[in-house]
């Protein structure tokens, strides 16, 4: 069984015992987090699109870890002004492993 679930502003293919990495949500490690936007659910008997959502259905998922990612350089530059900005940002995300699909 698999399921299309959308978290973030972002649209991941899951089925159980996948591990990725999602924006940030909240939740301690070893907690659960319950993902109720389903766009799609497929199995042996079929799959059903949700108009967006499929209603009854949701993913169970565990949280693995809360961490930053590797650093982005951001370099702003203007021939022959003399402008140089550099930035660095590290972006925040969640790390879960899916547990259940119920739908």
């Amino acid at each position: 069984m698999y399921a299309v679930i959308e978290t973030g502003g972002k649209q991941y293919r899951v089925q159980e015992g996948d591990k990725f990495r999602v924006e940030r949500l909240e939740g301690e490690t070893g907690s659960e987090v319950v993902f109720d936007k389903v766009l799609m659910v497929g199995g042996d008997e079929g799959v059903r699109f949700g108009k967006p959502y499929v209603e009854g259905a949701s993913v169970r998922a565990e949280v693995l870890d809360q961490a930053r990612d590797k650093k982005v350089l951001v370099f702003k530059y203007k021939s022959k002004k003399n402008y140089r900005r550099m930035r660095g940002h590290r972006q925040y995300y969640t790390e879960v492993v899916i547990r259940g699909i119920n739908g």
